[in-house]
């Protein structure tokens, strides 16, 4: 598709190393067992391979806590094993997208080490350091993501640190020039390797209010909410001059060819629209979470998309999402037969889907004993549901002891509780959820209207809803049941085509017209005769 850059036309596949697969029988999966595995995303039909964080690490917050942004922390392999990765990535014709984790560093990171020496340290000021409050409290009211405050004392040079995150996540100071430097030479590191792209973590994070004023109390907080939700993040998040740091970071990726940057962003449509840029020159893809958090509904759904749609800034490309490794799987959230609707809509819309490993084969949420919780999060706010764990479980490859991820015991517990939910049982069962995946990524390749092609809403009822995608001569129209009855969608008059895809294996080729009833859990893709 020479009309269109690879990152609008492909498909972003998401891998959390640590759980796709383990070459050398540590229980941990690591980059040479990513490697092992690409035949599987050759044969599923991805495009681009987005990585999560696999630099040296304490693993306080599992690869989120950096403390060296050039390198590869030996659990995940080498360096020279990131290179022949790369290497194979490449030769299969896919992309490779590192995550990039700039908001914050391990506070054993040498950057932190020398900052915390003295207050004159020379990188003192590449973290956000205050004294404290007059009562000798916090400096503000601020609180971290997982819990508690955000600030940390330190008892040998008198002042708080900032840390949006764990306390072992201490913030940089974005406003320091010296920073951007030093996170721009890290980019180039990874460009100069080849890496295609980044998604950049928490990118909303990078600036702070410049006075540190108290976040305003939310007034609609409820106790049965993460602490986090207590205060309205006016100062601590998404600041006017973000967009500038968001600029340079874009410009050193336009010192290469055809490189992505995607922001993650949780932020509702119309702020998220500001990190495209002026001129488009901020993220490629602020990543789209509205399905994320999205009542399943159909009229929902419909509005949301239709607002997404119109927002976009003139030449913005879209994006979006259904799972990650931070939210709960999509089959627990809509149940199995909701999320092969779920797999036709992400795969039709318009716009650059990303895929969580494991969603194309329907994995839930796993079961996490208490004596083998690993997410800090769930450490801090245990209870109330914030455990990122039971998303983060091993790929299922076999029906073996240990799933085919590992000849040992996984870090994470494995799911045996279905038969076939694992990529052997499924690549030999045509109706499957993951053969499903593969002939909607066909598709997409086949067909420039459903990568491409224009986004054109179709007035529906009750549970249904449906759109057409248009490109040339190619019309199609997609209509999804989101509901566990029959409905009928009455078509315009002399308008006819027949069925592409079905998620319940409707025949290929039925002819329609007029009126076509859709079963509950349904989802059609039926081109449109001339």
């Amino acid at each position: 598709m020479s009309d269109t850059l690879w990152w609008q036309h492909g498909t972003i596949y998401q891998i959390y190393p640590r759980s796709f697969q383990d070459s050398n029988g540590d229980g941990i999966g690591d980059l040479e067992g990513i490697r092992q595995r690409l035949p599987y995303l050759i044969w599923l039909g991805v495009d681009a391979v987005w990585i999560s964080p696999f630099y040296p690490s304490p693993m306080a917050d599992f690869g989120y806590d950096v403390a060296d942004y050039c390198d590869v922390d030996p659990i995940f392999g080498t360096l020279e094993d990131f290179d022949r990765l790369s290497a194979d990535i490449h030769k299969a014709g896919m992309k490779l997208i590192l995550d990039f984790v700039p908001n914050h560093t391990s506070d054993r990171h040498p950057w932190f080490q020398e900052s915390r020496i003295s207050r004159d340290s020379p990188k003192r000021d590449w973290y956000i350091w205050r004294d404290p409050a007059p009562d000798g409290g916090p400096p503000n009211n601020w609180i971290s993501n997982f819990g508690g405050s955000a600030w940390q004392f330190d008892e040998a040079t008198g002042q708080y640190y900032y840390h949006a995150f764990l306390k072992e996540q201490p913030d940089l100071n974005w406003r320091n020039p010296e920073v951007r430097w030093a996170m721009h030479d890290a980019l180039r590191f990874w460009l100069d390797r080849g890496v295609d792209g980044f998604r950049v973590d928490v990118i909303w994070h990078l600036i702070k209010d410049a006075d540190l004023r108290d976040n305003p109390i939310n007034p609609a907080y409820e106790p049965h909410q993460r602490e986090l939700n207590r205060l309205l993040e006016v100062h601590s998040c998404d600041q006017p001059e973000v967009h500038e740091v968001i600029a340079e970071m874009r410009a050193v990726l336009e010192e290469y060819d055809e490189r992505v940057l995607i922001g993650e962003i949780y932020l509702p449509i119309e702020r998220l629209m500001a990190y495209y840029g002026d001129d488009l020159k901020g993220a490629h893809l602020p990543f789209n979470f509205q399905l994320l958090q999205s009542a399943w509904d159909a009229r929902h759904i419909d509005n949301l998309i239709r607002e997404y749609e119109t927002a976009l800034p003139e030449g913005g490309w879209p994006n979006w999402v259904l799972g990650n490794h931070d939210q709960a799987r999509i089959a627990d959230r809509l149940g199995p037969a909701q999320a092969r609707v779920a797999a036709l809509l992400l795969l039709t819309l318009r716009g650059t889907p990303t895929l969580y490993y494991g969603d194309e084969i329907g994995m839930v949420q796993v079961p996490i004993p208490p004596e083998r919780v690993q997410d800090p999060w769930e450490k801090n706010e245990p209870g109330l549901g914030f455990n990122r764990d039971p998303a983060r479980t091993p790929m299922q490859w076999d029906e073996s002891a240990h799933v085919g991820f590992s000849t040992v015991e996984p870090w994470l517990p494995v799911d045996h509780r279905e038969s076939n939910r694992n990529v052997a049982a499924q690549k030999q069962d045509r109706s499957s959820l993951l053969c499903l995946y593969k002939r909607l990524l066909e598709l997409r390749r086949e067909r420039k209207a459903l990568s491409i092609g224009r986004y054109v809403p179709v007035t529906a009822e009750g549970d249904i809803l449906a759109f057409r995608r248009e490109h040339d001569e190619e019309r199609f129209l997609i209509v999804l049941n989101l509901g566990s009855t029959t409905h009928r969608l009455m078509l315009d008059e002399g308008v006819r085509g027949h069925v592409v895809l079905s998620c319940l294996g409707r025949e290929a080729g039925d002819e329609l017209s007029g009126t076509i009833e859709i079963p509950a859990n349904e989802g059609l893709v039926v081109e449109l005769a001339d």
